[in-house]
């Protein structure tokens, strides 16, 4: 017995010696995930259409100035690219340079937009009682990467894609906008210009039609509980998606072979995230007929002390590619 137990912790500290390094070597290196879904009734000049997803970087460096990540993504032919928020490591945080270096860098940027993530600093500011745009999106924007707010519509081939912001697309234009939305509150959305800017972008939403596809960008994955709790509650609505795209989760960001992720931040799951679904951490899944797209993203986040690293779980961008069903 003594033996057995000696050797165990043998095999233990092997283990450790030997996962250390590949922890360390496979944090630095980036794959490339391809994914094709399906659409239902996607239009022809939509066949083939390519989204890359870029998420979760958490101002993160892939090679001296970004280049390894660059020229990866350099590499890709794509018709939108989407960087779905926790660019930066915390609201306050000065350091752009991972994120700013990365856009200057990307070469095709002809459809390029992005939605805040949980740490991300705020979208827009109060100047003199004014709602204007922070300083990180207007230096954002002139890198060539745009704030999506409401809806942007997109031509490909003679069709129409209509990509919409998921937490202000539902609700209700006729009911106005409702503060209670989303999980990112800013100190300023109780103010009477934030509120009335967005029933601006609301109004916007009615742009909208049975031309083409839609898809919804979130930073946080749109959970099965979120989805009942949307289509309960009366100043709600959950629209008709194509496709809804997201990142948050990390895929887990610690996961062990044969077990996957022993947790994801995820609240509205009764246990808290921890141990969550196996085919609900991500990649493509398919809920009262919606399908999710959720990236497993780029960086990590110290939420828990002392694991701010990837465990078996190596840094992605995604290319998702559009087929006709």
């Amino acid at each position: 017995m003594k033996r057995m137990i000696i050797l165990f912790m043998i095999a233990t500290i092997l283990l450790i010696i030997l996962v250390i390094p590949y922890t360390i070597w496979d944090n630095k290196r980036v794959k490339i995930v391809n994914e094709a879904i399906v659409v239902k009734e996607l239009p022809d000049g939509l066949h083939d259409f390519k989204i890359l997803q870029v998420s979760d970087l958490h101002e993160k460096s892939f090679g001296k100035n970004q280049k390894k990540l660059i020229d990866q993504i350099n590499s890709l032919e794509y018709d939108l690219i989407l960087f779905t928020g926790d660019m930066m490591d915390g609201v306050n945080s000065e350091n752009t340079a991972p994120y700013f270096r990365l856009i200057e860098g990307v070469k095709n940027k002809e459809y390029a937009y992005y939605v805040a993530g949980n740490t991300d600093p705020s979208n827009y500011d109060i100047d003199q009682g004014q709602l204007v745009k922070s300083d990180f999106i207007e230096k954002m924007e002139k890198r060539g990467v745009k704030l999506l707010e409401s809806i942007e519509i997109i031509e490909h081939k003679g069709e129409r894609l209509n990509l919409l912001d998921f937490e202000l697309s539902i609700l209700k234009p006729e009911n106005g906008f409702v503060v209670a939305n989303g999980r990112v509150k800013p100190k300023y959305s109780q103010t009477e210009p934030y509120i009335q800017y967005h029933n601006q972008l609301l109004q916007e939403l009615t742009q909208m039609n049975d031309e083409g596809i839609t898809i919804a960008l979130n930073h946080y994955p749109v959970s099965d509980p979120r989805v009942d709790q949307i289509n309960k509650t009366s100043y709600y609505s959950f629209g008709k998606y194509d496709l809804i795209i997201a990142g948050h989760y990390h895929g887990g960001q610690i996961r062990l072979p044969f077990l996957g992720a022993l947790f994801i931040p995820e609240p509205f799951y009764r246990n808290g995230g921890f141990i969550p679904p196996r085919n609900r951490v991500k990649g493509l899944w398919e809920y009262r007929g919606t399908k999710q797209y959720v990236s497993a993203g780029l960086g990590s986040s110290d939420a828990i002390n002392l694991l701010n690293f990837r465990l078996f779980n190596t840094p992605e961008i995604n290319l998702i590619t559009l087929k006709k069903g």
